[in-house]
């Protein structure tokens, strides 16, 4: 089956990357409505929007923590149908809320599940990944992030358009998800686990059989034989030389810094202000002087942009030009797209200047496309494939629930009140921790993976495992070779 399976593989699980952006982006449209505001006695700005949104925020990190326990007992693949399973839940709690502390819960359940789902999709799909073309495939979960944001902002405009008297204006786009978590979870029964995860829990037919059916294309069987044993032998190593836990990725120096590596890569993904915006950028657009509707047709528009510019970059130029380069680029650009916002809507404050606030709206648009040609899909595929194996599930539980949900739950408290207060001058926080912080670490710490195995990637941070494993590779190639050998002899047919 080879490169077609491996992208409907990557494509199917990016559901639950899907479910990120829909959940993420719905909450856009929900405060929109009048009705919601009416329904909660609150307003767009008030500290009661930034608990709605925080809560999500709050309830993935724990969420995120919990795929670093669950993942390495019970596999990739089971964890995002438990992930999936719960988001259903979730998406049913908030559409049938009647009072505060329930869309509060189904807020906190939902984020659960996005909190799960958002550091298990990337880690199965970079596993399962060809070296040649994972940053396409780890690419493809923010496409889906962006992807639901796209649905879930027509999904709102469109229920916008009911009367306020109808709260069909927010029940039912917080339903809509239901629907692909539901499918998410019943569909990943069909779709097999991570070879990986086989070859590390001594399923070493499994593995074998699931890696051919991933990679085989007719000619590359030898590249096959050798991939199993690089995986084979660097899992070997690293469980002899490590112990279980969660303190072992902050004592071994090489994985403590690839694991700061992951997170800080998600740390610099939310100080490119691209949450804030996706979350607030109906009150950005109403500053701009947008209303009476118009801001739910901007932001239908903005959220269209940004999968269409990380549609091009992963498929044309993410696994060719790498990783490192558009995130320091990207960074920059980003930073002076900020400036200029940030200068516009100074010399606009009343939104009364016709000319200003398109040019404001037009910087916002610029965020969102250099976002998507760097830190959206580069940021998943980075912090998926740095970390080795033995601390992949729990490492990269950590980067994505302290590094990305957690500064995440603090933006989304703290932003509503912070556009009413500071207004124009919130971009220069951004401004000032991306070039005294972010581009500086980029350039310095950073290292370029493009191209590279997982396993090849330990010998690019020093060595491979915890350093202990044998020089003579072939010797060790004769071993494992024993233990495939059945499994050679019974090899699958390919289609």
């Amino acid at each position: 089956m080879g490169k077609v399976f491996n992208i409907s593989l990557a494509v199917f699980a990016a559901i639950g990357s899907f479910l990120f952006g829909y959940d993420s982006g719905v909450m856009t449209d929900v405060i929109a409505s009048n009705n919601f505001l009416e329904f909660f006695n609150t307003t767009a700005t008030s500290s009661i929007i930034g608990a709605i949104n925080s809560t999500f925020n709050g309830g993935a990190v724990f969420g995120a923590l919990f795929g670093g326990v669950i993942m390495d007992k019970y596999g990739r693949r089971k964890t995002i149908g438990i992930g999936a399973f719960i988001c259903t839940i979730g998406a049913i709690l908030q559409a049938a809320a009647y009072h505060l502390a329930m869309i509060l819960v189904g807020r906190i359940v939902a984020g659960f599940s996005v909190g799960l789902l958002s550091m298990s999709v990337p880690v199965y799909q970079s596993e399962c990944a060809h070296p040649s073309i994972r940053g396409l495939i780890v690419g493809l979960a923010q496409q889906m992030i962006g992807v639901g944001f796209i649905v879930s902002t027509w999904v709102g405009y469109g229920c916008g358009q009911m009367p306020d008297s109808s709260s069909f204006q927010w029940r039912f786009p917080l339903a809509f998800q239901a629907v692909p978590a539901a499918l998410l979870c019943v569909g990943m029964i069909w779709f097999p686990e991570s070879p990986r995860h086989l070859i590390a829990t001594d399923r070493l037919e499994e593995g074998m059989a699931i890696l051919r059916k991933l990679h085989y294309d007719g000619s590359n069987e030898d590249w096959i034989r050798a991939e199993f044993s690089e995986i084979k032998m660097t899992i070997d190593a690293e469980k002899a030389n490590t112990a279980p836990g969660w303190l072992i990725m902050f004592k071994v120096p090489q994985w403590r810094r690839r694991l700061t590596l992951a997170t800080l890569v998600q740390v610099f993904t939310q100080f490119t202000g691209i949450n804030v915006i996706g979350y607030y950028q109906t009150i950005m657009y109403r500053a701009l002087g947008f209303t009476g509707g118009k801001e739910l047709l901007v932001a239908g528009i903005y959220n269209c942009v940004g999968p269409l510019a990380n549609l091009i970059f992963i498929t044309l130029m993410i696994d060719r030009i790498g990783r490192k380069r558009p995130m320091i680029y990207g960074i920059i650009a980003i930073t002076i797209a900020l400036i200029c916002e940030g200068a516009i809507n100074s010399q606009n404050t009343d939104g009364s200047k016709h000319g200003l606030s398109i040019a404001g709206v037009f910087f916002l648009f610029c965020v969102t496309v250099i976002f998507s040609l760097s830190f959206g899909p580069v940021s998943w595929t980075y912090m998926s494939e740095v970390l080795p194996y033995q601390i992949r599930s729990k490492g990269s539980a950590f980067a994505t629930g302290i590094g990305n949900w957690l500064v995440a739950t603090f933006w989304a408290q703290v932003s509503p009140i912070a556009l009413d207060d500071l207004t124009w001058k919130f971009y220069f926080l951004f401004v000032a921790w991306n070039l005294v912080i972010t581009l500086p670490c980029l350039i310095f710490l950073f290292k370029e993976t493009k191209g590279l195995s997982l396993e090849e990637i330990d010998l690019l941070f020093g060595d491979r495992a915890l350093g202990h494993l044998a020089n003579d590779m072939e010797k060790n190639q004769e071993v494992v070779d024993k233990d495939t050998a059945a499994t050679h002899d019974a090899e699958p047919t390919t289609v």
